[in-house]
């Protein structure tokens, strides 16, 4: 399987959650997901952003986790109700909004893993990333939502598609096929996957496993476990062998794979 170019850069990778909000920015009010938050992960050195895909009732799409505005700005309104300019204007002083499109031209340099959050936003990810597509990463818990907006690079004109990452369904048949033994069908799962992006745990099931992390490297596709926190809980997992940590402390994660790279040196 050749490598999406999305993951050409060396590993492990760090992919800065909803950008990076340090202690420091969080007491001046800057929120997740920002447009303040996506540049200090750039500033840190972050190569990797992982963000979310809402569209707004006037047909932008936004980067923003939740359905409604309640916990990053006190609004109960959804997403989907409210035009681009209101949620700027709420955003103003928590770091700024951004859009995708923004996200996109503001930071050339910076490679983006892309949560589409909502199916009315599929068609414009995919129509905004399609110019972008060696340095966007497409991922949805539901993988109708994902591969939709996989169709939708292609209908806007892309020539190759976004890395992709596999929704909940896909996660669960793949650990059903692995705890029968089923090997082919563990390769056939895995199939235009460019990386397995999964929590270590879910609830009382383990998902991160060696086994696991040696089936995906052997078909070719990558493992980035989200979202870790704990500067010892990264150590462990590198060590394990995953490829990439999601996670909202960048700035500790990226010092850290400094220090482990110059130890090996």
């Amino acid at each position: 399987m050749t490598r999406h170019p999305y993951l050409s850069r060396s590993t492990p990778r760090v992919l800065a959650h909803r950008g990076l909000v340090t202690p420091d920015a969080a007491t001046q009010g800057v929120v997740e997901n920002s447009f303040a938050a996506v540049a200090e992960a750039h500033a840190a050195g972050a190569d990797y952003v992982e963000s979310d895909c809402h569209l707004t009732a006037d047909g932008e799409v936004v980067l923003f986790h939740d359905d409604d505005l309640q916990r990053v700005a006190g609004d109960p309104r959804a997403i989907a109700d409210v035009r681009l300019h209101e949620i700027e204007e709420l955003m103003a002083e928590r770091g700024g909004l951004v859009t995708l499109a923004q996200a996109l031209e503001a930071f050339p340099e910076v490679r983006f893993n892309l949560d589409v959050k909502a199916a009315a936003a599929a068609a414009e990810v995919g129509r905004l990333v399609a110019p972008h597509t060696e340095r966007v990463l497409i991922t949805s818990f539901s993988d109708e939502r994902r591969l939709d907006t996989l169709a939708a690079t292609r209908a806007a004109g892309a020539t190759t598609r976004p890395a992709t990452s596999p929704g909940s369904g896909t996660i669960a048949r793949l650990l059903a096929a692995r705890a029968l033994r089923r090997t082919g069908r563990v390769r056939g799962i895995l199939d235009d996957i460019d990386a397995l992006q999964i929590p270590e745990r879910q609830g009382p099931i383990r998902v991160v496993s060696r086994g696991l992390i040696r089936d995906a490297h052997a078909a070719g596709v990558e493992v980035h476990v989200w979202t870790v926190n704990d500067e010892d809980d990264m150590s462990r997992l590198l060590d394990l062998g995953v490829d990439g940590l999601v996670t909202d402390r960048a700035d500790v994660a990226l010092a850290l794979v400094n220090r482990r790279g110059t130890a090996s040196v």
